[in-house]
């Protein structure tokens, strides 16, 4: 479990995360949601650490992430997945190579080791046999599906997933949903959506916290979020055309 305790996050006099208190569970898709300029994407970046909370602290299974060291960290940061929104894949690099990264950056083990791993993971996200194509030959789709194989080729407890449906059609989308969810369940993974695409939440939300002007407005899940009386929640719901009809 990851927990959020009365996070504060400013930039300079802009106070963007207001005392946001959350958790987020093992086992479950959690889902971050809100309007751009909320503050989902602070929030997740303050859960990672690529922003430090001005006050409150970050816990991964009550060990506080906020007070330790870089050497304290690195062990928290070796248990994390993430799964960029533009894929973030190296040009220059095959499949092979990139979803090898990250086992080659942290981990010491032999050559062999290393390529059974990576070919586990391609075959679990149906990409076996594409070890040698470069990232100029791939869909956008299969990119997505060689950043998650890259992304949970380190076996990790928590995994952080920005915006994964990003510039995808909505039949690849919904893959690249249930393929996340497939791998959170399969593996009992702590995974953390931030998203604004109501077809994802709708799908996997298991868990889903609404930020709403750096606030935690509403927490809720996928059978509850289209029947709430709040204005600003069902303003962010209903916001599409196709939304406005599951509300008639």
């Amino acid at each position: 479990m990851i927990e959020a305790g009365h996070i504060d996050k400013y930039f300079g006099e802009n106070h963007v995360l207001r005392d946001v208190s959350c958790k987020f569970y093992p086992g479950k898709t959690n889902l971050i949601i809100g309007q751009s300029g909320s503050g989902k994407t602070v929030l997740m970046k303050c859960l990672v650490g690529l922003y430090e909370v001005d006050s409150g602290q970050v816990s991964y299974d009550g060990r506080n992430f906020s007070v330790m060291n870089i050497g304290q960290r690195k062990e928290i940061r070796q248990e994390l997945g993430m799964l960029f929104q533009g894929a973030a894949l190296f040009d220059s690099m095959n499949v092979e190579e990139n979803v090898m990264f990250p086992l080659n950056m942290f981990t010491r083990k032999p050559m062999d080791e290393k390529l059974e791993r990576v070919n586990f993971v391609l075959k679990r996200v149906n990409l076996e046999n594409r070890n040698k194509l470069m990232t100029s030959e791939l869909s956008g789709g299969m990119k997505k599906r060689v950043a998650i194989a890259r992304a949970i080729v380190m076996n990790p407890k928590y995994l952080f997933c920005d915006e994964p449906n990003s510039g995808l059609d909505p039949i690849t989308s919904n893959l690249i949903d249930l393929l996340i969810q497939e791998l959170t369940y399969e593996y009992g993974i702590t995974t953390i959506v931030n998203t604004h695409d109501m077809n994802s939440v709708l799908s996997i939300g298991d868990s889903i916290e609404f930020i709403y002007q750096g606030q935690i407005w509403w927490s809720g899940n996928k059978e509850e979020i289209l029947h709430m009386g709040n204005k600003e929640l069902n303003d962010f719901v209903f916001g599409t055309e196709l939304t406005k009809r599951l509300r008639k």
